[in-house]
């Protein structure tokens, strides 16, 4: 649920995200994070569901961690996420904690593509949220840990469309899938694994 603790940390984020926007700092040490709206949908998809397992892929400073974290809290679920960067590993931990999420979601550190290989679990939604150009193997990686029924999530599919165009069109090409993009703040992929 959106308690006290966790609306705040939320919108501390979304200002330091601002303030990092207007100081036009570099993409690598900014918080990239979904908009305001998409995490609210990422929420909606994971509240209803009991004992949702959710693998984000790319957690950054927590800021969908924290909305998906949330969600899944309301019927036992759990997120478990994944970050590469040591200063936004420090943050993650420090931002999930002052929301009070701890017991929702914990961060494995390192690679995905390595460390999302070697973990023991199966995933009711995925999040893909990392760098572009590493999107069709890191769905590849994902889907091993997805039964039927699973849904994959990927940001940004609209406003990198140069980049991910590719990776959405092999979606909706695959017919072990059933994709569609939604036009909500940067574009997101939503994919159904079918088998």
């Amino acid at each position: 649920m959106l308690d006290g603790r966790v609306r705040s940390v939320l919108e501390r984020l979304e200002l330091e995200t601002d303030r990092e926007k207007r100081q036009n700092l570099p993409r690598e040490v900014r918080s990239r994070q979904v908009e305001r709206t998409t995490g609210r949908f990422l929420f909606a998809l994971v509240a209803p569901q009991t004992d949702c397992e959710v693998l984000e892929i790319g957690g950054s400073r927590g800021y969908s961690s924290i909305w998906l974290a949330a969600g899944a809290r309301y019927l036992g679920g759990h997120v478990l996420s994944t970050e590469n960067d040591p200063k936004k590993i420090a943050a993650w931990r420090e931002n999930v904690a002052d929301a009070g999420l701890e017991d929702w979601a914990d961060l494995v550190e390192g690679d995905a593509l390595e460390t999302v290989a070697k973990i023991d679990d199966v995933f009711d939604v995925v999040l893909i949220d990392a760098e572009k150009d590493d999107y069709e193997a890191l769905f590849q990686v994902a889907r091993t840990k997805v039964e039927p029924g699973g849904l994959v999530v990927a940001d940004n599919v609209l406003s990198h469309e140069e980049t991910l165009g590719a990776y959405s069109r092999a979606r909706q090409d695959d017919p072990t899938l059933e994709s569609v993009t939604v036009p909500l703040d940067r574009g997101l992929e939503l994919t159904v694994v079918l088998r």
